[in-house]
C-alpha cells in the first residue's frame, strides 16, 4: 500500500526544475568543429556502429543556433581561432564544449607559432578527452560526463557564470521582496501587490 497503488499508473511527482534538466540532458545537439584526425574519430562515433544517438546526441547541428554542444576535435590554427570563437558566441546558453584530443587540449605534438596551445585559452571547456585520437568510446564518456553536468547542476547558475548577469540573485532578491510586501500588507490588511520587478 504506497503512494504508486494511491495516485495509479497515470500520475508523474517530479520537480519542474528536475524536468527540464532530463529534458537537455538526453536532447544534446552537437555543433562539430573536427579539423584533423580527430573528426574521423567523431564521424565514427555517430555511425551504427558506435550510434551516439543511443545517448540522445544524434542531432549534429552545422548552425550554431540549433546547437548547444561544441565538440573541437584536432588542430585549431591561429586563422581559424576567430572562426570557432564566433561560432562559440553564436551558440545559445546553455551550451558546453568538449575538447577531444590532445591537438585541441594542450597543442599535442605541434608546439609552433601558428597553432594554438589548447582552445581553453580562448573559449571555456567542459570536458577534455585525452588521447592522439582519441577513440569513439572515449567521445560517448565525454558525452554521458557532459550529461552528468546538465543533469546535477542548475542551469540557470552556470548562465550566470558565463554571462555575468546574476538572475537567481535578482529572483532572489524579487522573492524576498514579495514576502516583505505581502507580510506589510497582511499587517495593514490589505492586500499584496503581485507582479513587476524589484
Amino acid at each position: 500500500m504506497g503512494l504508486e497503488d494511491f495516485l495509479g499508473n497515470g500520475f508523474v511527482a517530479t520537480r519542474v526544475k528536475d524536468l527540464l534538466a532530463w529534458g537537455r540532458k538526453n536532447s544534446l545537439w552537437p555543433m562539430p568543429f573536427g579539423t584533423a584526425c580527430c573528426a574521423i574519430e567523431m564521424m565514427s562515433t555517430m555511425s551504427s556502429r558506435y550510434d551516439l544517438a543511443r545517448f540522445g546526441a544524434e542531432v549534429v547541428r552545422f548552425s550554431p543556433r540549433q546547437a548547444d554542444m561544441m565538440i573541437v576535435g584536432g588542430r585549431v590554427t591561429l586563422k581559424m581561432m576567430p572562426v570557432l570563437q564566433r561560432i562559440w558566441l553564436q551558440m545559445p546558453e546553455p551550451k558546453w564544449c568538449i575538447s577531444m584530443g590532445a591537438c585541441a587540449s594542450c597543442g599535442g605534438v605541434f608546439d609552433t607559432y601558428t597553432m594554438i596551445q589548447g582552445v581553453d585559452q580562448f573559449i571555456p571547456v567542459d570536458v577534455y578527452i585525452p588521447g592522439c585520437p582519441p577513440r569513439p568510446e572515449n567521445l560517448i564518456d565525454a558525452v554521458r560526463l557532459i550529461q552528468d553536468q546538465v543533469s546535477a547542476h542548475e542551469i540557470q547558475r552556470i548562465m550566470d557564470e558565463r554571462t555575468g548577469v546574476p538572475n537567481v540573485e535578482r529572483l532572489q532578491h524579487m522573492h524576498a521582496l514579495r514576502a516583505e510586501q505581502a507580510a506589510s500588507a497582511g499587517k495593514k490588511g490589505v492586500l499584496p501587490i503581485i507582479g513587476g520587478d524589484a
